[in-house]
């Protein structure tokens, strides 16, 4: 097997294993007992808490463990709108994962205004249709993805949450595909909250966390015992919140070879567009995060694609992973404007730091033998 579907989850590290294992076993204290078994949880919980802090630049107080992205986004959103509650207009952007999506599409159901900004072909976010939007006031919040996890198209955040700063909006990112690839850095930015999630960075899936500013209010979603300092109770996931905090840390040191990883991908891409005449990156070429590539196999079937690759043992995907399964039309390519037959014909792959030169010239090799076949059973495509 070779796998290129590491923006849908990554093989947890073997250092990350190594350490859960002991807090599933012999040391499974409640990490909020007063006694010895239960401190010893607790100071592996605010280690871990310490080494995510140091991946994004903050401090261990504003770190809140979470179920993972789904609920760090949902929790960030929910927030904002219960704190604001003369404020009925939601910016996002049409590129937004499913987790914010859905909620701004819920909230504009029952009243609320969306404003879901555009990004052109390449999925770059429009400035100053960004800027037209934050002008007509009336904002709860604004939420921005980090990296796209179909394209890796690379949002200007840094440029749009100063502007909407400027208009003292509420912002938060979802930076779940973005941490860990590249530097994600919350004291550089005037953010409010941001989205993490372990499984994206070779950590345990069933985790995640959610950076709040200090200095922001926040209303927690999650009422009982008071955990994870009153805003978010319930019982922490000692074993998974361990794992995180080493996946994090790993990520960090990790961050100055990226650049291998794009010249894997890049070398990925080359096998096949010279050998394949017509196939197209999806997303902007030269603002993306260095293990992503979606490409345009125009008059292929994406579904037929995926099926001959899986029967050679690569695993890519259409897009998003959270889909359950279903392949459907991109949603994000139809979004930078191109067509729902673009959106079929496209697939998603995906590196990792585990990637070795050899699956990607074994990969380039199957995508090419996969497309030949297809072309040649449905040669009017």
């Amino acid at each position: 097997m070779i796998y290129l579907d590491n923006n849908a989850t990554t093989r947890p590290a073997r250092e990350v294993l190594e350490a859960m294992r002991p807090w599933m076993d012999e040391a499974y204290g409640n990490p909020s007992a007063g006694y010895r078994f239960g401190r010893e949880a607790r100071k592996a919980v605010e280690h871990a808490r310490e080494q995510v802090a140091a991946l994004l630049g903050a401090q261990p107080e504003e770190i809140v463990f979470t179920s993972g992205g789904t609920e760090s986004n949902n929790a960030a959103i929910c927030s904002a709108l219960a704190l604001r509650p003369a404020h009925r207009a939601l910016l996002t952007s049409t590129v937004e994962h499913s987790a914010v999506a859905e909620v701004v599409k819920f909230q504009e159901s029952i009243g609320y205004e969306a404003r879901c900004n555009p990004v052109d072909s390449l999925g770059r976010l429009d400035l100053e249709a960004w800027k037209a939007n934050l002008a007509k006031g009336g904002l709860a919040f604004a939420s921005l993805i980090w990296a796209n996890n179909e394209t890796g198209v690379i949002s200007p955040v840094a440029e749009a949450f100063a502007l909407a700063s400027e208009q003292g909006v509420y912002c938060h990112s979802d930076a779940v595909q973005a941490a860990g690839k590249i530097p994600v850095r919350v004291d550089d930015l005037p953010l409010h909250a941001l989205s993490l999630s372990a499984h994206k960075l070779h950590g345990p899936k069933g985790v995640g966390a959610l950076w709040l500013n200090r200095r922001a209010r926040f209303l927690p979603q999650a009422l009982g015992g008071g955990q994870e300092g009153e805003r978010r109770s319930g019982t922490e996931n000692v074993p998974a919140i361990v794992g995180f905090g080493v996946a994090a840390s790993l990520a960090a040191r990790a961050l100055d070879s990226v650049q291998a990883i794009a010249v894997l991908r890049d070398r990925f891409e080359c096998g096949v567009i010279e050998a394949l005449p017509g196939v197209e990156i999806n997303g902007d070429p030269g603002r993306r995060l260095p293990n992503t590539s979606n490409l345009y196999f125009p008059g292929v079937d994406g579904e037929g694609l995926l099926i001959l690759l899986d029967e050679a043992g690569i695993c890519c995907s259409p897009g998003s992973a959270c889909s359950t399964g279903q392949v459907k039309p991109s949603r994000i390519v139809r979004a930078m404007g191109h067509s729902s037959a673009r959106a079929r014909a496209s697939v998603r792959f995906s590196l990792s730091r585990f990637t070795s030169g050899e699956e990607v010239d074994a990969a380039a090799a199957a995508v090419v033998r996969a497309v030949g076949k297809l072309r040649v059973v449905l040669p009017g495509r």
